[in-house]
């Protein structure tokens, strides 16, 4: 059996969302700033725009590259996969394009039941009801030997936390103060007992944080 992980980029005061959304602009400016030495890495321009040869090699781009490698499901709300910004669009299919990233059955968390999505390159959406621990047990069986990915948004990646299910958490910690959102780490008071803690800083200055047992 593989672990559970997780990745997540936040900032130096704890927020991983943002709140600066309009139609227009449904990222919004603070997302930018947020995943900006994230998005620059030659791996996310790679995996997720199919730039090949184009992006930074340094240590943000490592994470970056950990952050696919032996996942074999992952689990993730309905935020991320953009329920929220198209609710109840029936031809809604996700941020990603035709060919998402992800390239494994993906669970998302969502009270809107759909019909499973095959998408190209092995990406399948799963829109399932059930709660945190069952969901976990059917991501678990798809990925076989391979680890498990709670992919977000911050109140799912906080509730697995909460719950003491995550193997190993990376943080990548990014140095700029956001002031409002969804905080990480509310309510997870001594959530390092019981983890190894490292850290290295990027040429970025992105602070990389592991918790790992």
């Amino acid at each position: 059996m593989g672990q559970v992980r997780v990745d997540l980029t936040i900032s130096l005061d704890g927020y991983g969302t943002t709140t600066d959304q309009t139609p227009e602009d449904p990222f919004g400016q603070d997302w930018n700033r947020l995943q900006a030495a994230y998005v620059a890495t030659r791996t996310f321009r790679e995996r997720v725009l199919g730039q090949t040869g184009k992006g930074t090699t340094g240590l943000d781009n490592d994470y970056a590259a950990a952050y696919f490698e032996g996942i074999g499901a992952e689990i993730m709300g309905a935020g991320k996969f953009g329920l929220h910004a198209h609710p109840g669009d029936p031809d809604w299919r996700g941020w990603w394009g035709s060919n998402p990233p992800f390239r494994c059955p993906v669970f998302v968390l969502t009270h809107e039941s759909r019909p499973s999505l095959e998408m190209e390159g092995g990406t399948t959406f799963h829109f399932v009801q059930t709660s945190a621990e069952e969901t976990l047990e059917h991501a678990r069986e798809a990925a076989g030997d391979r680890d498990v990915r709670i992919g977000g948004g911050v109140r799912v990646v906080r509730s697995y936390l909460a719950a003491g299910l995550v193997d190993r958490l990376h943080v990548g910690i990014v140095p700029i103060l956001l002031g409002r959102g969804e905080n990480l780490w509310a309510e997870l008071r001594e959530l390092e007992r019981g983890y190894k803690v490292t850290s290295e800083i990027a040429e970025s200055g992105t602070i990389h944080v592991t918790f790992s047992r």
